[in-house]
C-alpha cells in the first residue's frame, strides 16, 4: 500500500527529530568543543596541571589542554616579549600580573599553598632537621640547600625574604643552589641538595618530607586570567571556568592547595567573561 506524501513527509521528520534526540545523547554533553587552549602556569603547579586539571578539562569541555609550565615571571617575560602566545596565565603572585599591563586586566585570586622546607630524608642532615631550628642546620658545613631565581620565580623571591627573616640574608647572595623552577624537586631527588624551599602544593605532590619555618610565615597565592588577545577566548574561559569550577577545586585540594571560596577579582571585572563571572559567583 501506497501511503499519501504527506504521510510520508511526517514519517520523515519524526524519525530525524527521534534520531538528534537519541543518538544524541552526546551533543547535549558538555565535551562539544575543539581547539588547543594554551596555558601558561608557575612551574608549582605542574602535577596539578599536567596529572589532573588539564586531562580533566579535556574530557569535559572537548578542548585540548596544552601547557607550559615555569617561573611566573619567567612566563610573563615570555608574553610581554611576545615569544608565548597563550590564552591563560596562572601566577603564583599576584604582583607579577602588574608586570602584564596590556595583556592583563583583572585576574582571579583562587588559591595559596604555604613556603616550607623540603628535604632529602637520605640527607646526612636529615635527623638534624627533625630536631633543631631549620635556620640552624642549613647553616653547617657541607648543608646543599636549593631555591628558585629571584627573578624570574616569586618562590625565588619568598626564599630570600625567608633567610633574611631569620638572619641569613647573606645566604640569599649569588647564585649558588639556585635553579629553574621546574628543576628543583628532581635536584632534591636526586640527592644534589639536602634542602629547597617548596610550596605545599609541591612537597604533596612529591612526597617529600618537610619542616616548618617557624615565625616565617610566607606563602605561595595563585591568581589566573584570560589574557588580552587570546587565540583562543572562548576556550580559554572555559579552562577558568573549569579551574574555579566543582572539579577544579576538588583537584586542587587533592594536590595541597588550600581554595579561596568564592574567588576574588582583581582589576576591571567587566571584562571577565560571563562564563567566568558566572563561576565565581555560583560555584
Amino acid at each position: 500500500m501506497r501511503l499519501p506524501r504527506t504521510v510520508l513527509a511526517l514519517v520523515a521528520a519524526f524519525t530525524l527529530v527521534t534520531a538528534c534526540s537519541s543518538g544524541g545523547g552526546s551533543t547535549t554533553s558538555d565535551a562539544t568543543h575543539h581547539g588547543t587552549v594554551t596555558v601558561l602556569y608557575a612551574g608549582s603547579l605542574v602535577n596539578l596541571m599536567e596529572k589532573t586539571v588539564g586531562p580533566g578539562f579535556d574530557a569535559k569541555t572537548g578542548y585540548t589542554f596544552r601547557g607550559e609550565g615555569k617561573g611566573s615571571q619567567a612566563l610573563a617575560n615570555e608574553i610581554t616579549g611576545k615569544v608565548t602566545r597563550a590564552d591563560v596565565f596562572v601566577s603564583a603572585s599576584p604582583k607579577v600580573n602588574d608586570s602584564l599591563k596590556g595583556w592583563v586586566t583583572w585576574y582571579a585570586t583562587f588559591g595559596s599553598a604555604p613556603l616550607v622546607l623540603g628535604y632529602n630524608a637520605k640527607s646526612r642532615f636529615a635527623h638534624d632537621l627533625k630536631t633543631k631550628p631549620w635556620q640552624q642546620v642549613v647553616k653547617e658545613p657541607g648543608f646543599r640547600l636549593g631555591r628558585t631565581d629571584p627573578k624570574l620565580d616569586p618562590k625565588g623571591k619568598l626564599s630570600v625574604q625567608a633567610l633574611r627573616q631569620v638572619g641569613l640574608g647573606s645566604m640569599a647572595q649569588g647564585t649558588d643552589g639556585v635553579y629553574p623552577e621546574e628543576a628543583l624537586v628532581g635536584r632534591l631527588e636526586s640527592g644534589q641538595l639536602d634542602a629547597g624551599f617548596f610550596y605545599t602544593s609541591e612537597s604533596t605532590e612529591a612526597h617529600l618530607p618537610t619542616v616548618g619555618l617557624g615565625a616565617v610565615k610566607l606563602a605561595a597565592t595563585y591568581t589566573v586570567t584570560v589574557l588580552r588577545k587570546a587565540p583562543q577566548p572562548a576556550g580559554a574561559s572555559a579552562f577558568v571556568s573549569y579551574l574555579l569550577g566543582p572539579d577544579g577545586a576538588a583537584a586542587m585540594k587533592a594536590h595541597g592547595l588550600t581554595v579561596q571560596t568564592p574567588p576574588t577579582v582583581t582589576g576591571d571585572a567587566g571584562a571577565v567573561p560571563s562564563p567566568v563571572a558566572a563561576t565565581i559567583r555560583h560555584g
